[in-house]
């Protein structure tokens, strides 16, 4: 296995130099992005040469994806009738897209290897401007590294995600769609805003931003927070993109329902887990 420092343009992105004027810029730039977007995207983060291997791992797991077509709302839980049907958390589209669960990328794998790289670890706290104690690689054995795969015609709906940080690596675009599009910081810890989702959901794309992730391209995006979704791709090409998760506590994982969604399995751990609740109150 390649050191995972020959991987990233070093010479663009500085990450093993913290002290360095160039490091010092770039983590101001994306401070600026993170705070006004709640997202960040990095051109070309990773080296061609070392996207040909992160593909062909790509290609040879994409038949471990978990494919699944069911309806979710933006918070991945069941119908509740309590509320009005036309309740954010009644609201419910097809997801047609499908993940390569993290335990098919072990000790061998390329896309592993950078996850767990201290440097790239740091650069993303950093990034975030999370203390030490404030941030942790999501412990969460099916989900912390994984490819998420979007077959020709399919896409992901509007959604939060479950985990506080996610760091999403660009490794190969369909032939057309695909697009991410993201709603910066539409809820909060303490309010789930549920009027603003529902004008996203009712087709206003007044507060919505829109990337396109190229081979190579780094994303950084506070995804519990920002209602986001992928538009269908289009072609005959699928849609791999790498995703590295984080979150703000220690040991959190995915709750039980959603990560049987996602993945198609549970392990006792998510049962666990799922008992012992959140920090926040947040629906997911």
């Amino acid at each position: 296995m390649r050191d995972p420092a020959q991987f990233v343009d070093l010479a663009r992105y500085p990450v093993d130099q913290p002290e360095t004027q160039g490091f010092l810029s770039l983590l101001e730039d994306i401070h600026k992005a993170l705070d006004e977007q709640g997202c960040v995207h990095l051109p070309g983060f990773v080296l061609p040469d070392a996207m040909e291997m992160l593909q062909a791992e790509a290609q040879s797991v994409s038949n471990e994806a978990y494919r699944s077509y069911n309806l979710v709302n933006p918070y991945f839980t069941r119908d509740d009738p309590a509320f009005e049907p036309n309740h954010p958390r009644r609201r419910f589209e097809t997801r047609s897209n499908a993940f390569v669960p993290a335990d098919n990328f072990g000790a061998d794998s390329p896309l592993r290897a950078l996850y767990e790289w201290p440097i790239f670890t740091d650069f993303i706290r950093t990034a975030l401007k999370a203390p030490k104690d404030r941030f942790y690689r999501y412990d969460d054995p099916l989900a912390d590294v994984i490819i998420n795969v979007v077959d020709p015609g399919g896409g992901f709906p509007w959604h939060f995600d479950t985990n506080t940080f996610t760091v999403t690596l660009g490794i190969q675009p369909g032939e057309g769609g695909g697009q991410f599009r993201y709603c910066p910081n539409l809820r909060s810890p303490e309010h789930e805003n549920y009027t603003g989702v529902s004008k996203v959901l009712d087709g206003d794309t007044s507060t919505v931003h829109s990337l396109l992730l190229q081979p190579g391209d780094l994303q950084i995006f506070l995804g519990r927070y920002s209602l986001h979704s992928v538009s269908a791709v289009d072609g005959k090409l699928s849609r791999f993109v790498g995703i590295f998760s984080y979150a703000d506590e220690p040991f959190m994982c995915g709750r039980v329902e959603r990560t049987r969604q996602l993945y198609g399995r549970v392990l006792p751990v998510h049962i666990e887990r799922d008992k012992a609740g959140r920090e926040d109150a947040l629906d997911d």
